[in-house]
């Protein structure tokens, strides 16, 4: 499949300048096509088309959503190896991980569209009329989510598929009605375009509005930054750095008009190893940690990057530092991410009484080896760098004198997306799991917070700086909410009303009717 460069916008690819190219992670090499570069004008005509198409939408059946879900799933595919292939050339990801990467992409999107069909998330709830109520009548209110608008959604990085173009933030998003605007990653461009066709090819096949989805490619700030400040985007949805992502929504907040940010912006992602599950199983959790902190080379937003220990387990920290060193050398996704690892662990080295099990070093384009830090609760406590993620293939183990101190580690740490405990029936974890709940959006008991289950309970979110938004997920069924608001019609006639919430229940979705959960008609 030719690639084009350009931009996809109301169904049409277009060019703009200047260009620029991706790189091969492992080698550097420049990988065609030119890609141009978004400026204010195609920011225009993306928002403006989404808007049109949002108002088309409104008169359209309500499960279009989950059909358009259905059919780009198929399309992405069909696209086969070649999506595959391009993936690969611009993360240096394993083939491997892209085939099961892209099965969690198909499979979101047709999770998404049963979502739909089904209706619950629509949360309908209806308090019927009583007339003869005294002093006052009730009146009758109908309350459900509609969709917000267009929704500017940012690629990520490290998730060229789940997280990209057609990643969970454009499903969840599409699923509850709203076009989307796409801001393509520039460390895989070619692979944003593939999946940009396969979202045309569905959309022409349905024959539904072709500004429900545009995908605009660049490499600077002011990109994001026109896609925000664009009155016409109601909501922003963004994977990448807490720089950039606090950037973002400091942006939205300061327009005449605020719109939500849910930024997921990196995480610490503790992880607590207790002196009887050291005991029990101690070789056993020094192998699969070190699997869990190198996972994806590192780069996954739940890498557990703290790890917390009572006293100074010798043979378990050796073992751990064993298993991380015997990796040499792992590649970045790309080189400013490797560049900014590297920076990061430097600053660690220098504090004193930090120790690391090797010398920072790049290797190659984008390469560079595993490291494993050590150091106490005291100097973790007083040096505020210690506890800035390092995006990459490196952990810190602090050593806290009793589970006290722990639960002290965990109260400065701020949000994060994830927690977890290694415990025995030794163990008095309870007080630890307490702490965990107040700073953590997934607690994790005797496992490894690297694999997110997309699933209807998960919860990918935290608490800041995890996320700007703690009660949210990116991650899950609930994602769709973020991405919808709440409307209430109070003594609206039948017919003016959505299906959703009309006495006949067209629809048949499950609604709470007058307290009382039930798919039967009113009146009827």
């Amino acid at each position: 499949m030719t690639l084009t460069g350009a931009h996809l916008v109301s169904g049409h690819w277009r060019r703009s300048e200047p260009t620029f190219t991706a790189q091969n992670p492992q080698t550097g090499q420049a990988l065609g096509p030119a890609f141009c570069e978004a400026g204010g004008d195609l920011v225009e005509a993306a928002v403006a088309a989404a808007g049109e198409a949002f108002a088309a939408t409104r008169s359209l059946e309500p499960g279009w959503p989950a059909t358009l879900l259905d059919a780009t799933a198929q399309r992405i595919l069909d696209l086969g190896d070649a999506l595959l292939d391009r993936a690969g050339q611009e993360t240096a990801l394993p083939r491997g991980r892209l085939v099961l990467e892209r099965g969690r992409t198909v499979g979101q999107l047709k999770m998404f569209a049963q979502i739909v069909r089904d209706g619950a998330w629509l949360d309908a709830t209806i308090d019927t009329a009583d007339p003869a109520r005294q002093p006052l009548a009730k009146p009758d209110v109908r309350r459900m989510a509609v969709a917000r608008g267009p929704v500017a959604v940012f690629g990520a990085s490290n998730f060229p598929f789940a997280f990209s173009a057609v990643g969970g933030d454009t499903a969840s998003a599409l699923a509850a009605g709203n076009p989307v605007i796409v801001k393509g990653h520039p460390s895989h461009p070619g692979t944003s375009e593939l999946f940009a066709t396969a979202m045309l090819g569905a959309i022409e096949s349905l024959n539904l509005p072709r500004g429900l989805f545009a995908l605009l490619q660049g490499r600077g700030n002011e990109l994001g930054a026109a896609l925000v400040r664009n009155s016409g985007v109601a909501a922003v949805g963004f994977t990448g750095s807490r720089r950039a992502g606090r950037a973002l929504f400091d942006l939205a907040a300061s327009r005449p008009n605020p719109i939500p940010v849910f930024a997921e912006m990196g995480s610490l992602n503790p992880l607590i190893v207790l002196p009887g599950a050291i005991k029990e199983r101690g070789a056993a959790i020094a192998k699969d940690l070190a699997g869990s902190i190198l996972l994806g080379s590192g780069q996954f937003c739940t890498k557990p990057g703290v790890i917390l220990m009572v006293g100074n387990p010798t043979e378990f920290l050796s073992s751990l530092e064993g298993h991380i060193s015997a990796a040499q050398s792992v590649t970045m996704l790309n080189q400013p991410l490797r560049d900014a690892f590297l920076s990061r662990v430097t600053q660690w080295k220098r504090v004193g009484g930090v120790s690391a099990s090797a010398i920072p070093e790049a290797m190659g384009h984008a390469d560079t080896r595993p490291l494993l830090f050590q150091t106490t609760a005291a100097v973790f406590l007083a040096e505020a760098e210690l506890r800035e993620e390092a995006f990459g293939p490196a952990a810190l183990v602090v050593r806290c004198d009793d589970e006290r101190q722990i639960a002290g580690v965990l109260s400065k740490l701020g949000g994060n997306l994830t927690a977890t405990v290694h415990a025995s029936a030794s163990d008095n974890a309870a007080p630890l799991v307490q702490a965990m709940e107040s700073i953590a959006g997934r607690i994790v008991f005797n496992g490894y917070p690297t694999g997110v289950e997309v699933c209807n309970a998960m919860i990918h979110g935290g608490p800041f700086p995890a996320t700007t938004d703690a009660n949210s997920t990116s991650v899950g069924a609930a994602a769709i909410r973020r991405f919808a608001r709440q409307v209430a019609y109070q003594n609206m006639p039948d017919g003016l009303l959505p299906l959703a919430l009309r006495n006949a229940n067209p629809l048949k979705i499950v609604r709470n009717v007058n307290g009382e959960l039930t798919t039967e008609a009113i009146g009827g």
